[in-house]
């Protein structure tokens, strides 16, 4: 992999992990119950595949 698909690959990755930052402050302040669990959920899911986009960048 070329240094400039490195590059967007962790830009790509840094956007993706401060929306699921987002989203988990939004589940935990706005919402309740079932909502909150889900969009909790969604946001790890989120936080995991941008960790494995930081990851294959860095390799």
């Amino acid at each position: 992999m070329d240094a400039m698909t490195k590059m967007w690959l962790s830009i790509a990755a840094i956007l993706v992990m401060g929306l699921s930052v987002f989203l988990v402050t939004f589940a935990r302040t706005k919402t309740k119950g079932i909502v909150k669990g889900i969009l909790s959920l969604l946001a790890f899911v989120i936080m995991l595949t941008g960790f494995l986009m930081g990851l294959v960048s860095i390799t």
